[in-house]
């Protein structure tokens, strides 16, 4: 049975300083990134054995475990990659077009509104949660989702292309609590090439999500 394993961080556990410190990235990347990889297999492992058992009174847990586990690790794979030690400013596409800066004039009213929108999401977060600019198949429009822990508020089938991890964990050691001073600092260093490519992958591939009657 396939199994999850925890991606390598694309950049040096120092590379995003001064904005995330290294101490933050190594117990970020090494221990909360990876127990969440571990408890989606040790999940699959637990569902697998209930079947084997045809004993289902745990799948209620399971199912939320798994939903947790399984999210955690998605949400922090696409993290890393959204962030680059040469990050920030505003996107434009490799080749000039400027596809993805265009999408959010349309869906915003502009970068700047888009990034009020974002920021205020994750900063708002009630305990622990996320920002995240998703692509949304249905109307083909990109959305600012809220999510809470690691799953909810979201729409079925929208496809998450740039994240702010809002946990304590996330920022804690440097910017104590404040959250705002933490999310403020983010768009230094977000990889807009890799949101770009994201979002050209989710208009290309989610195309056929919702099949016509």
């Amino acid at each position: 049975m396939p199994t999850y394993t925890l991606p390598e961080l694309p950049y040096d556990y120092a590379s995003l300083e001064p904005v995330i410190s290294g101490e933050i990235i190594e117990l970020h990347h090494d221990k909360h990134h990876a127990a969440y990889v571990k408890g989606a297999n040790d999940t699959l492992d637990q569902l697998a054995e209930a079947r084997d058992k045809e004993q289902w009174g745990g799948i209620n847990g399971l199912e939320k475990s798994l939903a947790f586990h399984l999210s955690g690790h998605i949400l922090h794979s696409i993290y890393w990659s959204n962030m680059s030690g040469d990050g920030g400013g505003e996107p434009l596409d490799k080749d000039g077009t400027g596809q993805l800066a265009d999408a959010l004039a349309e869906n915003f009213g502009g970068f700047d509104r888009f990034k009020a929108q974002l920021s205020k999401a994750a900063a708002t977060t009630q305990g622990s949660g996320w920002g995240v600019l998703a692509y949304e198949p249905l109307s083909e429009r990109l959305i600012v989702e809220q999510i809470y822990d690691h799953q909810g508020n979201v729409g079925q089938g929208s496809v998450p292309l740039l994240v702010f991890d809002a946990w304590e964990h996330a920022f804690y050691l440097q910017y104590r609590n404040q959250k705002v001073d933490f999310v403020e600092a983010m768009w230094r260093v977000v990889n807009w090439q890799d949101v770009q490519a994201r979002f050209a992958a989710a208009k290309e591939r989610t195309s056929g999500l919702l099949l016509a009657p």
